[in-house]
């Protein structure tokens, strides 16, 4: 099927604009996750082989591959992603007042480089309207969620946690996990909270409230992590500070400002996310596992197209990966075929499970 998908059916996609096919696979996938259909389609597309187990972050994962945020913005068609296989999901970016995001045209598709570039300026409806959805009826999946929080684009960064904090409370009645979103190259001065005289702070204060709402809750505390940028050199101090702020882990990499490996002509303003990201987010995740010395979660994101590729992640460093643009050019079967593909890795390694191989090559 994905040979079918590649040849036939993403040639047929890639002449409509990206945001209208988005659209269309919104759609599909609100077909695919409801009854009676999601529990046939998680039937061909689940691989629940015991080597792909993982437990991280006081969490537990049927298989590594989740799909990172971007995607579903506003946790529309999770169940929908659950049954074709993803082993975890990550809703968002939200913010804590909706907002319409950049002006079109904010999607650029590259075949060519199999990479995309986005500016889409983290167009969402709000954690407040998300909330609402989710207590009238909250989804019922069997994989771990997590949300990824922003602030708004008119907030200043000296105010930037208030947003943050307001996300983490509006959301954690429904949130296995938080990532906190300092690294997106589409809201102006963002990257700026990446410096550790604010990245520190905003950790701190973001960790002691979802400990406080924890114990309110009398429920365990729900892991944060942080997602960075592969552009700026900030691995090493991000570690440290997430090892002294209680932060679970690190999201590694966000997309890249960089063009190269892109056509000439490719738009300046964005961050470019696909193939030509792997190597420079590969090489941050081995940079924060040495700097935490394996004391941290790591989320392996960019440029995953296949197994092998998920495979060098996790021996750099990765307990889990993330992927999005992959899924957008290999199609509906990219977390089966990963999933398969790994199981298929780790026992040529003579690794009996996902951790066993985990920073190996770091």
């Amino acid at each position: 099927m994905t040979f079918l998908y590649e040849r036939i059916l993403r040639p047929l996609l890639f002449r409509f604009d990206p945001e209208t096919v988005h659209g269309l696979a919104m759609a599909w996938l609100k077909v695919l996750g409801a009854p009676p259909a999601r529990p046939i389609v998680r039937a061909l597309t689940a691989v629940r082989d015991p080597s792909l187990r993982v437990t991280a972050a006081g969490l537990d994962f049927p298989s590594p591959v989740g799909m990172a945020a971007g995607f579903d913005k506003d946790g529309d068609v999770l169940p929908g992603l659950e049954a074709l296989g993803f082993g975890f999901l990550e809703a968002g970016t939200l913010t804590p007042r909706p907002q319409p995001g950049n002006d079109k045209p904010r999607l650029f598709r590259f075949p060519s480089a199999e990479a995309i570039v986005n500016r889409m300026g983290f167009n969402n409806s709000g954690a407040a309207a998300v909330a609402g959805r989710f207590a009238a009826h909250a989804p019922k999946l069997g994989v771990p969620l997590g949300f990824n929080i922003g602030k708004n684009k008119e907030t200043p960064n000296e105010r930037a946690a208030e947003d943050y904090l307001s996300c983490l409370e509006t959301l954690f009645p429904f949130a296995d996990f938080f990532v906190v979103n300092v690294s997106s190259p589409n809201t102006p001065g963002l990257r700026d909270l990446q410096s550790p005289s604010e990245m520190e702070p905003l950790m701190k204060v973001l960790s002691l409230k979802a400990g406080a709402l924890a114990s309110a809750a009398k429920r365990a505390r729900p892991p944060l992590f942080i997602k960075i940028s592969p552009d700026e050199d900030v691995a090493e101090a991000a570690a440290e500070i997430a090892l002294k702020t209680g932060f679970a882990g690190i999201v590694a990499t966000n997309t890249t400002r960089s063009r190269e490996g892109l056509p000439a002509g490719a738009p300046v303003d964005g961050g470019m996310s696909g193939r030509p990201l792997f190597a420079k987010s590969t090489e941050v995740l081995r940079r924060l596992f040495r700097a935490s010395k394996g004391r941290l979660t790591l989320i392996g994101a960019g440029g995953v197209f296949s197994a092998r590729d998920a495979y060098e992640k996790i021996l750099a460093g990765a307990s889990l990966i993330e992927a999005y643009t992959g899924f957008i050019y290999r199609g509906p079967l990219f977390a089966k075929d990963l999933h398969r593909g790994l199981v298929k890795l780790l026992r040529s390694d003579g690794f009996s499970s996902v951790r066993d191989a985990v920073g190996r090559k770091a």
